[in-house]
C-alpha cells in the first residue's frame, strides 16, 4: 500500500486538508475583520481541497478494486 504512488498523493492531499483546516482554524482565532476574512478564504480552499482529497481517495479504491 505504501509503495502505491496513488495512495501516497491521496495521503498527501488529505495532510494538505489538515494543514488548511489549521491555518483557518488559527487565523480565525485572532480575531478581526480581515483575519475573519482571510480564515473564510481558507475554509473555502479547504473544501475544494478536500473534494481533490475525496476524489483522490475513491480512485484509489477503484484502482485498487480493479487490480485485484
Amino acid at each position: 500500500m505504501l509503495s502505491d504512488p496513488l495512495f501516497i498523493v491521496a495521503a498527501i492531499a488529505c495532510l494538505g486538508v489538515l494543514v488548511i483546516l489549521v491555518l483557518g482554524i488559527g487565523t480565525f482565532g485572532k480575531g478581526g475583520e480581515g483575519s475573519a476574512k482571510r480564515s473564510n478564504t481558507l475554509m473555502r480552499y479547504r473544501i475544494y481541497a478536500q473534494g481533490v482529497a475525496v476524489a483522490l481517495i475513491l480512485l484509489y479504491v477503484f484502482v485498487s478494486k480493479m487490480g485485484a
